[in-house]
């Protein structure tokens, strides 16, 4: 309730906030129902959320030690005793194709969180702050002039191979990116008019930035990141395969394909079982991205 001070009138702006709450209910309802109509993000979650749990409860699906050694066992063809067969020194791939999932799965998701409130933090003060501009940017420039894989086994080439270190040296290649993308979000909406006239009122940089345009920037970084979540995973498989990422001890899927690229035409099945879950998780990842842009895309929104 709000009572005037100068007459003694009494004004219930209740209405006015369950108005503004069902604004924002009924904009989340229809994000929903179009996601939820979408098939290709259906059926990236999907996918996802199965791998997912894969990862999780791999101790219970049946598995094996993934670094037990068995030579008697050598180069086994698929069976019912090891459903993928098994490596040159004897190991069961089921499981150690299960419980690598655990690792790129992790670089992945942890690279496009890092990655993404980096990048959006540099966006947001590139964008709004002009002076700053240029100097950020051409940093930007310069790391983005180097190939992210290139840049990632530079980086990995002064540390050692851990895991740790793979999401630093690939969240550090993909943080312009995210960056950019901001940047552009930011310059747009600064010359908007309600930004505009909170300049003019006299509001702070840091309450412009957090209320106003760091919002509507979410929505784009969150498509970006499920990009940069996939690009991660390819890049850590590759620095696996050429020995440049995760130990060899650590099963991933770059390490086992590594490790049966001898014997590809012989035993192809080495290479050929992590080599297809990692184009499945992609495969998903990128769905689901597809997915997001045209449930957020305001001028997918008018299409329909």
């Amino acid at each position: 309730m709000t009572i005037l001070p100068s007459e003694n009138v009494v004004f219930d702006d209740a209405p006015v906030l369950r108005t503004g709450r069902l604004a924002v209910l009924r904009r989340r309802t229809d994000f929903i129902g179009k996601a939820a109509r979408n098939p290709l993000m259906f059926l990236g979650s999907t996918i996802l959320l199965a791998l997912l749990f894969m990862a999780l409860l791999a101790p219970y699906l049946g598995t094996v030690d993934p670094s037990a050694i068995s030579p008697v066992e050598r180069t086994r063809e698929p069976s019912a005793a090891h459903w993928f067969g098994t490596d040159m020194l004897g190991r069961d791939l089921y499981s150690r194709v299960i419980y690598g999932a655990r690792i790129s799965l992790l670089v992945g998701f942890t690279v496009a969180i890092v990655a993404s409130v980096i990048g959006l933090a540099i966006g947001l003060v590139s964008g709004f702050m002009r002076r700053l501009d240029g100097v950020v940017m051409r940093v930007m420039d310069g790391i983005m002039s180097v190939p992210p894989i290139l840049l990632a086994i530079a980086l990995m080439a002064l540390t050692r191979g851990s895991v740790y270190n793979v999401i630093v040296a690939i969240s550090i290649a993909e943080v312009p990116r995210v960056a950019r993308l901001v940047r552009g979000v930011v310059l747009s909406l600064r010359e908007t008019t309600y930004v505009e006239a909170a300049l003019a009122g006299g509001s702070r940089t840091s309450t412009i930035l957090l209320r106003h345009i760091l919002p509507n920037t979410l929505a784009p970084m969150t498509v970006q990141a499920t990009y940069i979540c996939a690009s991660a995973m390819v890049i850590e498989s590759i620095l696996s395969f050429i020995g440049a990422g995760t130990p060899p001890t650590i099963p991933s899927w770059g390490n086992i394909m590594a490790e049966g690229r001898a014997l590809w035409q012989v035993k192809p099945y080495i290479v050929l079982f992590p080599a297809a879950f990692l184009s499945l998780t992609v495969l998903a990842v990128n769905l689901l991205g597809d997915g997001l842009r045209d449930a957020i895309d305001p001028r997918m929104a008018t299409r329909t």
